[in-house]
């Protein structure tokens, strides 16, 4: 098992960093941006709760599914950037034990899996964003399609994620070869 936490500035490429990876860590670290202010104002929104509960003796109601609409983006999100940054857990320890050709297969097979992942999230995502628009989202008064909304950017984030990890590792065995 391990754990590697690999971030725009320690990446080890074999090919040049382009145009593209500085595209895709920028909307990584874009994920990882809004998450952290999503976070903050998640603690915020919860502070204010404390406050009214215990200080103006009325407990505003809307915390609660303002604060479940938060999460489902933090976590969407931060789940996204940590597919482009490879900070996962993982077990790894089968693979490792395999010869290089093998061990290469089952990196591309896992982020095969990755990216149906990602497809099927978007996709299933996509309909409860459509079948849900008319439905609000109780105390708050937003439809239901803003929580579903993050599973969407999600799925397509992760496919986009895992998709250039294929391309590069094909890429970087392709100059290898070379």
């Amino acid at each position: 098992m391990s754990i590697e936490i690999e971030t725009p500035t320690n990446r080890k490429s074999t090919t040049r960093e382009g145009s593209v990876d500085r595209v895709l860590d920028g909307m990584a670290e874009l994920c990882v941006l809004v998450a952290g202010i999503m976070l903050v104002v998640l603690i915020a929104t919860f502070g204010w709760l404390v406050f009214g509960r215990y200080v103006l003796n009325n407990t505003p109601t809307w915390v609660e599914q303002t604060s479940l609409v938060l999460v489902v983006y933090i976590t969407c999100l931060g789940a996204a950037a940590g597919v482009r940054y490879h900070s996962h857990l993982n077990i790894d320890f089968v693979r490792e034990s395999f010869p290089p050709f093998l061990r290469g297969l089952l990196h591309h097979i896992s982020d095969l899996f990755i990216l149906v992942f990602g497809g099927f999230m978007a996709a299933q995502g996509w309909k409860l964003v459509m079948t849900n628009m008319e439905r609000a989202i109780p105390m708050i008064g937003l439809s239901e399609s803003w929580r579903a909304a993050p599973l969407v950017i999600c799925g397509v984030l992760i496919m986009l994620f895992a998709g250039a990890d294929i391309v590069q590792r094909l890429l970087s065995r392709n100059a290898e070869r070379a």
